[in-house]
Formats: structure tokens, sequence, C-alpha cells
């Protein structure tokens, strides 16, 4: 199989790197060769947090260059569009429609930008765009924004669902995993509308 690439995308303290454990645990007991790289930047300060995610029959590099990714996961939506240049010709990004406000915007310096699902639809993106917070508040912990995104990602492989509850189970600690299957659950029924 040749390698496919994946980059999750968010503002630190989101849960993009436990989203991206769990998608490295699922590829590798799909039997799949997987390098994971974290490029934290300033998480801590809510800024910008990308993973690398790669896999195939054989992974030399954990990076993924510009114009190489099949998908973006992204937790807030200017991360989607921010990262976008990263996507291939055919491309799949699935998002949260949060906005969280970057600080020239939080400073008043700049405004959020308006439209961007339509922006980045009008720049021949296929975007899957779903409300991930509100999901997650309905699954009882707004942090699960995380495992929502990855129930709507699921749609866009042939992997079954139990292997994704493989993946929680084994990265999710038990007090919270009741939680997260039914967040996953959530992501992955919207999908269905």
């Amino acid at each position: 199989m040749e390698t496919r690439n994946i980059m999750i995308v968010g503002v630190g303290g989101q849960g993009s790197l436990l989203a991206s454990k769990i998608l490295g645990y699922l590829l590798l007991n799909e039997g799949f060769d997987v390098k994971v790289s974290e490029v934290h930047g300033m998480s801590q300060r809510g800024g910008s947090v990308v993973t690398y995610v790669r896999y195939g029959d054989r992974v030399y590099s954990p990076l993924v260059d510009e114009g190489e990714a099949d998908v973006i996961v992204s937790f807030e939506l200017l991360e989607a569009a921010r990262w976008m240049k990263y996507l291939k010709s055919g491309g799949q990004i699935v998002t949260n429609t949060q906005q969280i406000d970057p600080m020239p915007v939080v400073m008043g310096v700049e405004e959020y930008p308006e439209n961007l699902v339509e922006k980045m639809r009008d720049k021949g993106a296929k975007v899957d765009a779903l409300d991930c917070l509100k999901l997650a508040e309905e699954a009882g912990n707004i942090k699960a924004v995380n495992i929502v995104l990855l129930g709507r990602l699921s749609h866009y492989f042939d992997f079954s669902k139990d292997a994704w509850m493989k993946a929680l189970e084994a990265n999710v600690p038990a007090k919270l995993l009741e939680i997260n299957k039914q967040a996953f659950d959530l992501g992955y029924k919207a999908g269905d509308q």
C-alpha cells in the first residue's frame, strides 16, 4: 500500500495528541507501518499544534510536506484553513466548526475570518464540517471533542467500528472510557445524516 498522510491540527489543550495516539494504535493493529510526529509549538499558550500520522506498507519519514496530506483533521476552523496548503489535490478536511480566537483577534488587531468552510471549498477542498463541541457536550464532556472528531473521521476508513473501539479502550483511562465511547458514537452517527 502506498503511504497515506494524515495531519491532525488544532490549538494547544484540545486533545490532538491523544487523537493521534489512538489513530496510530488503530493503524498499527490493522497491520500498517506507522510513523507519528508531534509539533507542539506554543501549545501551552493556545498556539497551533500539528501532529503528522503516516501509514502504509513501509514508512520512512514521519513528516508531511505541503501538498501531501490525504486528510486534515482539524479541531478548530481557522486551523483547518491555516494548514490547507498541506492538503493534496482531492484530499479531505474533517473539521470541528468551533472557533477559538487567536491572539491577534483577542487583542482586537484582527477579526476572525468569516465563511471559512465556503472559502476552503472554493479553493477545491472537500470539507466535512461538524459542531463537535455540541456533540461532546451531549456525550457529557466538552473535552471529548477529539473523540467526536475521530468518530466522524472513521467514515473515511474501511476499519470496523470494533477496531476503533479497541483503540479507544487501549488509550483512554478507564474512568473516562464510557463518555469517550459515547462521544465517538455521536461523531460516528453524525456522518450518517
